[in-house]
């Protein structure tokens, strides 16, 4: 039985098999999903020539330690943001061997959430080999902290999918 859902670990397939015939190596930068985008990209074999490295950043002083996200970002905008999700993604970049990098920054609840940021809003970014970077917002709703996350693994992986396309 796969610990994660059969779409989870097809997309996660996908995007190690398109790396690895581009020859890219991929971080992932993760707050709100502790650790489950890098833990699928390891669930498949052969991974290890494709994946450099995981950072999980869930306080922001880790986002600036390890990451190299600004004090300013982070005071101007908060942690569930575009630039602070920006910031992360390219700081996988610049502080591993990797070309490609995806980040997520959310709130998967119960709390913690209010009306600007409510529970449920997730922010990724996404940096391809070509050095662009692309920005998404969702907003779940108050689903349920695993559904959240489950929905935010499959929204970065799909992100990370695309950037090792392109």
């Amino acid at each position: 039985m796969p610990m994660l859902p059969q779409d989870i670990e097809a997309t996660a397939e996908a995007v190690i098999g398109r790396a690895k015939a581009a020859g890219l190596m991929v971080a992932a930068a993760e707050s709100c999903t502790g650790g489950l985008v890098s833990g699928a990209l390891t669930a498949i074999a052969g991974s290890s020539a494709v994946l450099d490295r995981g950072f999980v950043t869930y306080s922001n002083e880790a986002k600036v330690e390890m990451l190299g996200v600004s004090e300013d970002v982070l005071a101007r905008f908060g942690a569930v943001s575009e630039p602070t999700a920006r910031a992360m993604a390219e700081g996988a970049v610049v502080r591993s061997r990797a070309s490609v990098a995806v980040s997520v920054t959310g709130i998967a609840g119960p709390g913690g959430g209010s009306a600007d940021k409510p529970v449920g809003l997730v922010h990724f970014a996404a940096v391809g080999a070509d050095g662009r970077v692309v920005h998404l917002e969702k907003r779940f709703g108050d689903i349920g902290r695993e559904a959240i996350r489950l929905e935010s693994v499959r929204t970065a992986l799909g992100l990370l999918l695309e950037a090792v396309s392109r």
